[in-house]
C-alpha cells in the first residue's frame, strides 16, 4: 500500500502545480468561455442553394450588390449564384471551374472568395461590370508571382479579374477571366482566405476601391519555411492592391500609394500586414474603421485582432498572446511581452469546453445598426468547426483572453438551438447523415440583413429582429 502511495508523488506533485509555475501548456485559459446569459437571436430558413456534382454546396462568402438588387453567394466547388432579395430565386451566374480548373480536393482547397467591385452596377465607371474571385487552381506549371523557396508546388491560388458585358444580365455574360496574381503553394492547407472591399466607404475615400487580399503562410504546420514573418513574401499577410490600376512588378494590378511599405527595398509594396498564420475572415467597424481580423491558429489558440496598417500579428513567434514553441505546447513566459507586437483582443483554447473536437475561427461582422438590437456595437465572430457565434464589445475591446467573449443562441420556429443542432435536423429532414460540423461563414444584405451559411445542408439563413 505504501509502495503503491510512493508510486503515485509524482504525478499529485505535477497536478498540483498551478497553470501560472508552469513553464509550458496547451492550454492557457484557466478559465473556459463564458456560457451564462447568451444572446439569443431568432433565425429564419431563407434560401436553398442546390447540391453540386460533386456534394452539397460549400458555400463560403454572400454579399450584396445594391445596383443590380441582388445578393451573390459562391460554392467551393465552383458556381457562383444570384440570390433574390426574399429568397425566392437561385440562379447559376457563373461556374468560374470551367474556366479556370478549380482544385477543390480535401476539405480546404477549392473557391476561396469573391468580390463585386463597388462600381460593379454603375455604368460609365472604370470599375462597371467587374469582379475578383480567389481559387485555388489545379494547373501549377505558369510561373508565379509570389513563390515560396521551399515547399512541393502542390497546387496555385490565382486571383482573377472578370468583366460582365451586362452588369444586370441574368448570367455572366463577359469574355475569360484575366489573371491578376498567381501564388504557389508550397504545401496543401490553409493557402487562401477572403478577398473584400471595404463596403464602409465611398467615392473620393482613399480606400474606395482597394482590394484588400487574405493569404496564409503556405500551410503545414508551425510556418517551416518562415514565411508569415519575411516581408519579402506575400504568405502570411494581408495584402491591399488597386485592381484597376497597373504599377505592379507584373503590371497587372496596382500598387496604391498609402500602402505601409511602399519604397521599402526589403518588402514587398502589397503588404498591408503581416504576421498571421490563416487570415480567413476579417471586417470592417463602419463606425470608425477598425480592421477586425480571424486569424486560425495552430493546435492550441485561435484569435481575433485589430489590424493596423503596417502591423504584425505575431505568427509564428507568437500563437495569440502567447510564445509558440510546437503543434503541442505554448510558453506561459512573458505573454504579450513584444511592444512591436498587435496581440489578439480576444482569443480562446482550442480545448475550450464550449467547442467541439477541432476548432478554428471565423467572423467578423461589426454590428452598428439596429436591425438586430440585442448585438448592436458587438463584433460577432465564431467557430466554424462547432458552429458556436459569439461576440464581444466593439467600442470597450478586451486586451486579450477569453472573458471578454460571450455567446449566441438561435431561436428557430420558438425552438432555441446551436447552429449545428440546426443543421443536423435539416440533415435528418434532407435524408442526410447529420453533419459533425458546420463549417461556419458570414454574410450581409441590404438594410443590415444578416446570414449565416454552411457547407452541409444548402440552406442559407438570416438572423432577424427578435429574441
Amino acid at each position: 500500500m505504501l509502495r503503491a502511495f510512493l508510486h503515485l508523488l509524482p504525478v499529485l506533485a505535477v497536478s498540483a502545480v498551478p497553470l501560472a509555475a508552469q513553464q509550458t501548456t496547451n492550454d492557457p485559459f484557466p478559465d473556459p468561455i463564458p456560457q451564462d446569459e447568451p444572446v439569443v437571436v431568432d433565425v429564419r430558413d431563407f434560401a436553398t442553394v442546390p447540391d453540386h456534382a460533386r456534394g452539397v454546396a460549400r458555400m463560403m462568402v454572400l454579399f450584396d450588390e445594391p445596383a443590380t438588387e441582388r445578393l451573390f453567394v459562391n460554392d467551393m466547388w465552383g458556381p457562383i449564384y444570384s440570390v433574390s432579395y426574399d429568397g425566392s430565386e437561385v440562379r447559376l451566374y457563373v461556374d468560374i471551374d470551367r474556366e479556370v480548373g478549380v482544385e477543390a480536393s480535401g476539405r480546404e482547397r477549392g473557391f476561396q472568395s469573391f468580390a463585386f467591385h463597388p462600381e460593379f452596377g454603375v455604368e460609365g465607371a472604370d470599375g462597371y461590370g467587374k469582379f475578383y474571385t480567389w481559387s485555388d487552381v489545379r494547373d501549377n506549371q505558369p510561373t508565379a508571382d509570389f513563390r515560396p523557396e521551399g515547399g512541393d508546388n502542390t497546387h496555385h491560388t490565382v486571383l482573377h479579374e472578370w468583366t460582365a458585358h451586362d452588369a444586370t444580365a441574368e448570367r455572366y455574360d463577359g469574355d475569360p477571366p484575366r489573371e491578376l496574381a498567381r501564388f504557389e503553394q508550397p504545401f496543401g492547407n490553409h493557402n487562401a482566405g477572403l478577398i473584400a472591399f471595404r463596403a464602409d466607404v465611398s467615392d473620393g475615400d482613399p480606400d474606395y476601391g482597394l482590394l484588400y487580399i487574405g493569404s496564409a503562410d503556405g500551410g503545414s504546420g508551425g510556418d517551416p519555411l518562415g514565411l508569415a514573418q519575411d516581408l519579402t513574401q506575400g504568405f502570411g499577410k494581408i495584402l491591399r492592391i488597386d485592381p484597376l490600376g497597373s504599377n505592379s512588378a507584373n503590371g497587372q494590378y496596382g500598387i496604391p500609394a498609402s500602402n505601409p511599405f511602399v519604397g521599402d527595398p526589403n518588402a514587398l509594396d502589397e503588404i498591408y500586414a503581416y504576421g498571421m498564420r490563416n487570415p480567413q475572415r476579417f471586417g470592417w467597424d463602419p463606425a470608425n474603421g477598425n480592421l477586425f481580423m480571424a486569424d486560425i491558429g495552430q493546435n492550441i489558440v485561435e484569435w481575433v485582432s485589430l489590424v493596423p496598417a503596417g502591423g504584425n500579428m505575431g505568427w509564428a513567434d507568437w500563437e495569440g498572446s502567447y510564445r509558440f514553441i510546437s503543434r503541442s505546447e505554448v510558453s506561459l513566459a512573458d505573454p504579450r511581452g513584444d511592444p512591436e507586437v498587435h496581440y489578439p483582443v480576444v482569443e480562446y483554447s482550442r480545448n475550450d469546453p464550449l467547442m467541439a473536437d477541432r476548432v478554428a475561427v471565423t467572423g467578423i461582422h461589426v454590428f452598428r445598426s439596429d436591425h438586430i438590437p440585442q448585438l448592436r456595437d458587438r463584433v460577432l465572430f465564431g467557430d466554424f468547426v462547432s458552429g458556436e457565434i459569439l461576440h464581444f464589445d466593439a467600442d470597450v475591446l478586451p486586451e486579450g483572453g477569453n472573458q471578454g467573449i460571450r455567446r449566441v443562441l438561435l431561436r428557430h420556429e420558438g425552438q432555441i438551438r446551436t447552429f449545428l443542432e440546426l443543421i443536423q435536423e435539416k440533415n435528418l429532414d434532407q435524408g442526410r447523415d447529420p453533419a459533425s460540423r458546420t463549417d461556419l461563414r458570414f454574410g450581409t444584405g441590404p438594410d443590415h440583413r444578416f446570414f449565416l451559411l454552411n457547407k452541409h445542408d444548402g440552406t442559407i439563413r438570416e438572423m432577424v429582429p427578435g429574441g
